[in-house]
């Protein structure tokens, strides 16, 4: 699990999305930013929470909030994930967990009694000076708004 806290500096990173653009921690100095890391695009888990924060977008929008997505699923899934669900926020396609992996949320995780390492659902919540906010490790997927806003 993350060692990221409250008050650290968020990680400079940078990861391209479900069409190939790249994303940096630089290109939103200035706003205010949630970085949600979720394990599988389209699991219900994973849709639950992205949909929560696609249909809250406004209110973020209106509170000055950006929104990425990020899991190590493919550039293709990401687009069909997007797609599918209408999600008006870009998602990272970090195959090679560069962005997962600054943030430290890749790790060993158990489900139905096997262990193996995934991503830890987490989320963290960034300042317009690029300092972290709130880091949710907790989250849960269908009221994952309520819990940021």
């Amino acid at each position: 699990m993350t060692t990221i806290e409250v008050g650290d500096k968020a990680p400079n990173f940078s990861g391209q999305d479900q069409d190939g653009n790249t994303h940096t921690l630089a290109d939103y100095k200035g706003k205010k930013l949630v970085v949600f890391f979720y394990p599988k695009a389209s699991t219900p888990g994973c849709t639950a929470e992205a949909c929560n924060l696609r249909d809250n977008w406004k209110k973020f929008q209106s509170e000055g909030y950006e929104i990425l997505g990020v899991s190590a699923d493919s550039p293709k899934k990401q687009q069909n994930f997007r797609n599918k669900y209408e999600l008006p926020f870009p998602l990272i396609a970090d195959e090679s967990k560069e962005v997962i992996n600054a943030f430290e949320v890749w790790g060993p995780k158990k489900f139905m009694g096997k262990e193996y390492d995934g991503i830890h659902r987490t989320t963290f919540v960034i300042n317009e000076d690029g300092k972290i906010e709130d880091v949710i490790k907790k989250v849960k997927t269908k009221a994952h708004a309520e819990q940021i806003l």
